[in-house]
């Protein structure tokens, strides 16, 4: 009994969020015979979210953790991905001075590190994530492992059912989404890769896999910084057994110069290429942010698609522009941490 009381301690939950929203006006959307649309959007820069992060000290260096996260449209108040209550994320597991092992709904790879080598941060729109939405991807019934020693970051998780499906008796493929992924951090300078592979979520479908693998790198200079990266994509036909296999490749460069402590302007360039098509899209944004507060920001973002082909590739990503069609955009709008 001794024993068991030593091991308690004092726990804390804490509450956070995000809330961003802006107008925008894009060109060339579907619907309406393509015309021109002016709508409220949320989750610009940062997705739109509330959430939860416990944790508990349980003696000897180990510590419980827990994270519920739910994302939502701040313009309609309805709950995000696919109408989850906590959609973007929620785990439990232990952690030490080894890292943290980890149970639940919970980002990939992609997601955990490219944040740092896209000039947008993989932001909901007007970013890498419009080109790949790949990037900003999670899996259901994953366990996780990640680990920080001084500059090195390393993450690798295994799913056995990525998107509510999967985990069919007789057949672990299916639905099974896996990945794993490095940083290295030193100065100014920082490089990092990730590989992620998810396959078809029925009996029918899971030797079929989508796969992907990413480098980025960055540096910064104090006023400026640079970032460059290239994702590779190979898709065996996951959507339906007629589906053919597809690939293709992304590379982006951008850079961002901090005018003040309090206004910074970045610029992206965004290149699409896809093997045995003509439809190879580029994506150009240039964005102002000024931060009023450590808390709140105002931003402005311009962009511009231009498509080839069939491609449809909007702002806000893949099939959001009338296809053929260029779209430009701009939104403005304001972001709140808490």
């Amino acid at each position: 009994m001794s024993g068991v009381a030593s091991a308690q301690s004092a726990s804390n939950v804490t509450l956070y969020g995000i809330v961003d929203a802006g107008v925008e006006v894009a060109t060339h959307v579907p619907g309406g015979n393509g015309q021109t649309a002016v709508r409220m959007n949320s989750g610009n820069m940062s997705g739109s979210r509330w959430g939860l992060r416990g944790v508990e000290d349980l003696g000897g260096g180990l510590k419980g953790i827990f994270t519920l996260e739910s994302g939502f449209d701040i313009d309609t108040g309805l709950s995000g991905q696919s109408n989850r209550l906590f959609g973007r994320q929620s785990y439990v597991g232990l952690q030490n001075n080894w890292g943290a092992l980890t149970l639940g709904r919970q980002q990939n790879a992609l997601y955990d590190l490219f944040g740092a080598y896209d000039p947008m941060a993989v932001g909901p729109r007007y970013s890498l994530n419009s080109v790949d939405s790949g990037f900003n991807g999670r899996a259901d019934n994953a366990v996780k492992y990640t680990g920080k020693f001084g500059g090195l970051t390393a993450t690798g998780f295994y799913s056995t059912g990525r998107d509510n499906n999967g985990e069919v008796p007789g057949d672990y493929k299916a639905g099974r989404n896996f990945g794993l992924g490095a940083s290295y951090a030193t100065g100014g300078f920082s490089v990092g890769a990730a590989y992620d592979q998810y396959q078809g979520a029925t009996s029918a479908l899971s030797d079929r896999a989508v796969k992907r693998a990413a480098i980025g790198t960055a540096y910064d200079f104090g006023v400026a910084k640079v970032f460059a990266g290239y994702r590779w994509m190979r898709d065996d036909g996951i959507a339906s057994v007629a589906t053919a296999a597809s690939r293709n490749n992304v590379y982006w460069l951008g850079g961002l110069y901090r005018v003040t402590p309090a206004l910074s302007l970045t610029g992206a360039a965004y290149y699409t290429d896809t093997h045995n098509s003509d439809a190879d899209p580029w994506m150009f944004v240039l964005s102002a942010d000024y931060s009023f507060s450590k808390r709140t920001d105002a931003y402005l973002n311009l962009g511009y698609v231009r498509n080839k082909g069939n491609s449809n590739l909007g702002l806000s990503g893949t099939g959001t522009a009338v296809a053929g069609e260029n779209q430009a955009g701009a939104v403005i709008g304001v972001r709140h941490r808490f």
